[in-house]
């Protein structure tokens, strides 16, 4: 073995370990994310929706600032994916998505009331049952924290990614969709710290469009930037191979994977 060939060796090693470890971690989960009814109901959604929407476009709406300075009237008539909290744009922006997106444990627990009573697709992981119960709008996803990869095929393990726009890159995928556009991922927080270190606010939320969104005394947790860019270089190159594409018209975001697109631009 060459002395070039031997740090790659150590590096396929350590993966192996690694992705070997993480599999025996999830063990005690794999019973009820394949077999219980809820999700068997899920999966069976999913595989209804698979390629739905081939060949069409979407938007992601993100949470941050930039929301507040973007015409979300444009989006009438597409289709959108919102996240955790964005029911708070239904009265402060008037806007409402075609279907949510949350897998984050401390949001889903604290906003469980609110989730269940927004009348529209929603997606929680799996973990989120215990807060939100079975219903004919709520289908869950196998989602993990660990094994980096992104799943053409959001029936089986998603991973997370650190962020729920990751989830929801795949969830598009699955649905088919050949052009997903980013808006209001500005991918910059003025909260500084460690990386997924829980905190409590203490007064208005100035990271995302609505102060209330983590108003003060709501437990949240500070964001890992390094593992979304990580994911979200996988996402571009998985959309890439499939002749797909993935945009970003976030409103001076910060975020520099994927190609940047006027938003307004967009819109006949």
């Amino acid at each position: 073995m060459s002395v070039e060939e031997q740090p790659q060796r150590d590096s396929s090693l350590m993966k192996f370990a690694r992705q070997a470890y993480d599999g025996l971690r999830r063990l005690p989960e794999l019973p009820s994310a394949y077999l219980h009814p809820w999700r068997r109901e899920s999966n069976r959604k999913l595989a209804a929706l698979k390629d739905s929407h081939k060949g069409e476009r979407c938007f992601l709406i993100g949470n941050g600032p930039s929301l507040r300075q973007t015409d979300l009237t444009l989006l009438k008539n597409e289709f959108t994916f919102g996240f955790n909290r964005i029911f708070l744009a239904a009265e402060e922006l008037h806007f409402t998505p075609s279907c949510l997106v949350s897998i984050n444990d401390l949001v889903i627990e604290q906003s469980a009331q609110e989730f269940r009573a927004l009348q529209l697709p929603k997606f929680f992981s799996w973990r989120a049952r215990r807060y939100i119960g079975m219903a004919e709008d709520i289908t869950y996803l196998y989602t993990t924290y660990t094994s980096p990869k992104f799943a053409t095929d959001v029936r089986g393990r998603v991973w997370e990614g650190a962020t729920v726009t990751y989830v929801a890159l795949q969830l598009a995928y699955h649905l088919g969709f050949s052009t997903v556009i980013l808006v209001g991922v500005d991918h910059s927080f003025v909260t500084q710290g460690k990386p997924n270190t829980t905190v409590q606010s203490e007064g208005d939320d100035p990271n995302h469009f609505s102060s209330a969104y983590f108003g003060k005394g709501f437990r949240w947790q500070l964001p890992d930037l390094e593992t979304s860019e990580l994911a979200y270089r996988m996402a571009r190159e998985a959309y890439a191979r499939a002749g797909r594409q993935v945009l970003d018209a976030t409103i001076g975001g910060k975020l520099t994977v994927f190609p940047k697109v006027e938003y307004t631009s967009l819109f006949d």
